[in-house]
């Protein structure tokens, strides 16, 4: 296969003039002008190359994430079993009366507004340490930095177990925002040292559905652990179960993870130096560029950087409202603790269906922002319909049925823009940078959102929904009006240039300096 050796020369190949040499038009009618040079390479071999990756890293970062998410998230199924409540461990009548020894230490015994407290304080520590913890792991290795925050969230879920009162669980709560704070940035990049552009966003969409599946097997787990009859309080065995898959495979994670595709056992030196050139010519300007804060901070001169920020804080609030409250949600329909819990279940899986749908369909088409809007805009319908529900009893199927819209919407937005922020940087410091703040921005909006469900609007909590449905419309607007810019500006710069410019016909070693390089078109 022609495929240049994996070293700074591959700079010089990608360099080439014509298209034709390559069997395609070139889109330039001058000598020397930019394309794709990816495209000179055997197209069996690269698809060989990125199962590989999909068989070998995927899964993996996949069940890191789902746990990720599970540990992040167990705290709403505790609290449909009493976690802040007075209730006894479910012991048969016959059982209680027969037991001997004293009770089991009391429940947490929250007062009021505690609850929200508990959920809130996760993300001061998540936001606070999520830029810093980034560039650290930028520079000491995704591979190794994920297995790390891995094991400490996983402990920090076991010790949740041990706690006794609002103090111990609020500070075990910190220190869990502190360790998962960075793990979905990083995640991000470390895909983006594997995967071309336009492979991007089906690859993120499948490890980022592995936070529905979490959603979902959560409301199955703690189905199931909520029947057991002990004298220990059954979500407390949640967290033990949880909190000890996530220790356990973190110590394998650690071992199986490659730093870097030129270091991954089972690829042979001809698939490394493909590796090396797939990512030189479509995603980074300086293959595994070491960090430089300085550089990295010149992100935030561009505006759109703003436009995107202002995107993800619009899409945490549905995301946090559904992922910290849909049993709570559910639990306006009426049913018992356990079958509540059952019940988030389906909505999660096909949101899951539908992340990937819309994720396969926007790799499919090459384009971001349209499936971004159509995420919010299931959403909000989702929120706006349940609200507008008086009576679930008569109209039950109909409540249920917008849970479902509720999670359809939540997921695909978050993967598609981060994916498409990371498109349109090729500079691998700035990329991580604004990742490590875009995401944690978003899970913010889990203050907000802790905040706006309070116990004394359940069960149908009125001005959360309304508050959710609100930042979902804005979120849809203001990506529709970010799209259609910079459908205008590629169009100024092809007008400019003289003749139409694909995104894919620049290699990514020539927009290290991003809007501000006259070949750099916006990869919508």
């Amino acid at each position: 296969m022609a495929v240049p050796p994996a070293t700074p020369d591959v700079e010089a190949v990608a360099e080439t003039k014509h298209g034709a040499d390559l069997g395609h038009a070139s889109s330039s009618p001058t000598d020397g002008e930019f394309v794709e040079t990816a495209r000179v390479v055997d197209h069996a071999a690269e698809r060989s190359l990125c199962f590989k990756f999909d068989l070998r890293i995927l899964p993996v970062l996949a069940v890191m994430y789902l746990f990720n998410a599970l540990d992040k998230g167990n705290l709403s199924n505790a609290q449909t079993d009493g976690l802040s409540k007075g209730k006894h461990p479910r012991l048969a009548p016959s059982d209680r009366s027969a037991h001997a020894r004293p009770p089991a230490p009391a429940d947490l015994g929250f007062k009021d507004g505690q609850y929200n407290l508990v959920v809130s304080i996760f993300f001061v520590p998540y936001v606070l340490f999520a830029p810093p913890f980034a560039m650290l792991a930028k520079k000491y290795g995704p591979a190794r930095a994920l297995p790390v925050m891995m094991f400490v969230f996983g402990s920090m879920t076991l010790l949740s177990a041990s706690t006794q009162n609002f103090s111990g669980i609020f500070a075990v709560r910190w220190f869990l925002g502190m360790s998962e704070a960075a793990f979905f940035p990083t995640v991000i990049y470390y895909l983006t040292t594997f995967y071309r552009r336009g492979e991007l966003a089906r690859r993120l969409a499948v490890f980022y559905a592995a936070s529905n599946i979490a959603n979902a097997f959560s409301g199955l787990l703690a189905f199931g652990v909520f029947h057991i009859k002990s004298d220990m309080y059954a979500w407390r065995y949640l967290f033990l179960i949880e909190g000890s898959l996530s220790v356990s495979f973190a110590v394998f994670a650690y071992w199986y993870l490659p730093p870097s595709a030129a270091e991954a056992r089972f690829l042979g030196e001809d698939e490394k130096a493909l590796a090396f050139h797939r990512i030189q010519v479509d995603s980074s300007s300086v293959v595994s560029e070491a960090f430089n804060l300085k550089d990295s901070l010149q992100i935030f001169k561009y505006p759109t950087t703003f436009a995107f920020l202002a995107i993800e804080i619009c899409l945490g609030m549905p995301l946090q409202s559904v992922s910290l409250f849909l049993p709570q949600i559910i639990q306006r329909l009426g049913y018992s603790t356990v079958k509540t819990n059952l019940y988030t279940v389906a909505p999660n899986v096909t949101g899951a269906v539908m992340l990937l749908v819309l994720a396969f369909c926007s790799d499919w088409t090459r384009l971001r922002f349209p499936f971004i809007v159509l995420g919010f805009v299931l959403t909000l319908t989702g929120f706006i319909i349940y609200a507008a529900i008086s009576n679930v009893e008569t109209e039950l199927q109909l409540a249920y049925y917008a849970t479902f819209m509720m999670c359809w919407g939540t997921s695909a937005p978050s993967v598609l823009l981060s994916t498409w922020y990371n498109n349109n940087i090729a500079h691998e410091g700035r990329r991580v940078t604004l990742t490590s703040v875009g995401v944690p921005l978003a899970n913010l909006m889990g203050l907000v959102a802790s905040n706006i469900f309070q116990l004394h609007d359940a069960p149908k909590y009125m001005p959360a929904l309304i508050t959710t449905a609100c930042f979902g419309a804005a979120g849809a607007f203001i990506t529709a009006c970010l799209g259609a810019f910079m459908m205008f500006d590629n169009g100024r710069r092809d007008r400019k240039a003289g003749f139409k410019v694909d995104p894919r016909d620049v290699p990514t070693q020539r927009l290290r300096d991003g809007p501000s390089v006259e070949e750099f078109r916006w990869f919508l």
